[in-house]
């Protein structure tokens, strides 16, 4: 596959000598490998296509947030030594959400407020390598990026069986209500020295295998479960205002509202021709690419996968495979490019290497 355009960039001068990112499964590095969790994937088939194995990546290979870091990756914090905070840590968690119940049914779990307290601990551990004014000064300088809510819907709100919140909000007051909740927690990571933050929209998620199982399409033209994806475009909008009230008020922060990889899985749906060349490739948008166990919706352990996972969009009940995972990057990284601007370590550096690795997908 062949992301156009993205080739062609110079490595500039080191802007972003840090990266923290907070996230759900979407995210998750091996995080939740130490917890007592449905949610855990330290075991084959996921990570084939990892040159480390099975290291508790809801994917055959990399994640998202991957393919925008250094040469290095960048650690779970469940393992991080004092020195990796100087490069940045991986907080993420698969099940959890904005909310702290979120996810509860699948066991344990890093809602983001923990998250958040973690990140607390790691900038403690900054101070002591290079004091406070030293610490506060590179945390300035990293890149933030948060990727939540998907669990707040589909393990949470359309969920009834588990959780009141349908009962006592409609989708567009829960939508309200998680948005405003993911802003105070924006305002506590800004807050706690951070600057420059990207946060993920919500993607399509009425398209996901599990919902549209779950759930039916009715008919729907897009053959996605219509009612889910319609939450998410509520909360889209009110995450968009949010963070404008958020980049208004705080003096010296630069948030990106990052959009454009929530649309990926529809534009691969519609195979829309004027896009990337890339999505010509994914050809299987329904079903997994390993065999899925029907209670939890991932991967039965130790069984062969597809053989040609380039041309699968989903690799289990919920989580895409690598190929769409670099596809959204590619995507992501438009957004978040004027707050990395110029930088050699998350920035052009790192599309060069994102465009090599896509184009030998």
């Amino acid at each position: 596959m062949v992301v156009a355009g993205f080739s062609s960039f110079a490595a500039g001068e080191k802007a972003v000598p840090c990266y923290f990112i907070f996230g759900d499964s979407l995210a998750d590095n091996g995080n939740n490998n130490w917890l007592q969790t449905v949610a855990k994937v330290d075991y084959s088939p996921y990570g084939v296509d990892f040159r480390r194995g099975a290291t508790g990546r809801f994917t055959n290979g990399r994640n998202i947030a991957e393919y925008l870091g250094f040469e290095n990756y960048i650690p779970p914090f469940a393992t991080a030594t004092i020195i990796d905070t100087l490069s940045g840590l991986n907080y993420g968690s698969g099940s959890a959400g904005i909310l702290d119940e979120t996810g509860a049914q699948l066991g344990q779990r890093i809602p983001l407020d923990v998250q958040l307290d973690n990140h607390l601990i790691s900038v403690s551990r900054l101070a002591l390598l290079l004091g406070a004014g030293g610490a506060y000064t590179r945390l300035g300088q990293c890149l933030y990026t948060l990727g939540l809510g998907n669990n707040d819907f589909l393990n949470n709100y359309f969920r009834p069986e588990f959780y009141p919140s349908s009962r006592i909000y409609t989708v567009e007051q829960f939508a309200v209500v998680l948005a405003n909740r993911y802003k105070e927690q924006l305002q506590r990571l800004y807050v706690a020295g951070a600057r420059k933050i990207g946060v993920f929209a919500l993607g399509q998620i009425g398209c996901v295998p599990f919902a549209i199982r779950r759930y039916g399409t009715n008919g729907s033209a897009s053959g996605c479960a219509e009612a889910l994806n319609d939450a998410a475009v509520l909360f889209n909008v009110q995450l968009k205002s949010a963070i404008d009230q958020l980049q208004a008020t705080l003096p010296g922060a630069q948030f990106v509202y990052i959009g454009s990889g929530s649309d990926m899985l529809m534009t691969v749906r519609r195979k829309d021709p004027t896009t990337l060349s890339g999505l010509k490739a994914l050809e299987v948008l329904d079903s997994p690419c390993c065999t899925v166990e029907a209670e939890s919706g991932q991967c039965v352990p130790d069984q062969p996968s597809c053989p040609d996972r380039s041309r699968y969009v989903f690799w289990d009940w919920f989580h895409p495979t690598e190929a769409l995972n670099s596809l959204t990057a590619a995507a992501a990284f438009e957004a978040v490019r004027p707050i990395v601007a110029h930088s050699s370590s998350v920035g052009e550096r790192s599309m060069i290497r994102l465009a090599a690795a896509v184009q030998a997908s």
